[in-house]
């Protein structure tokens, strides 16, 4: 069985407003070979939104993680706070968000299939600015 995954996320140029103002993160996420959990249910107050508790009817979606469409659910799940269409566009990030695996352009390793490596550096820049 694999180990789980940790990885250090970092969002800035504006994208950790969307992150309740943190800008670095450092995850652990579970290995391929378990499940993760990334269906969100409200809680009795209806305010907030909390992940669903593994082996629970509502934990809904079951997905495994290994790849960078895979991390972006689970970020929209389990981190993101606000504003989704501001960061998710589709199945991955809205243009003018830049994202850097490993201080590399993720264009150069394979986008969305870039399969995760344990203590990976994932960063998302926005390039999008009012006026």
């Amino acid at each position: 069985m694999a180990a789980p995954i940790s990885l250090h996320l970092e969002f800035g140029g504006g994208a950790e407003l969307l992150f309740d103002g943190v800008k670095n993160h450092h995850v652990t996420l579970p290995s391929q070979s378990e499940p993760c959990h990334a269906e969100l249910r409200q809680k009795e107050d209806g305010k907030r939104q909390v992940p669903a508790e593994p082996g629970t009817e509502d934990s809904g979606l079951t997905t495994l993680l290994g790849n960078m469409k895979q991390l972006l659910l689970w970020i929209k799940g389990n981190l993101l706070k606000e504003r989704p269409e501001l960061f998710i566009q589709g199945d991955t990030v809205r243009p003018g968000i830049l994202v850097l695996i490993n201080d590399a352009d993720w264009e150069l390793m394979g986008e969305m299939d870039y399969r995760l490596q344990h203590q990976d550096n994932v960063v998302f820049i926005s390039t999008l600015h009012g006026g």
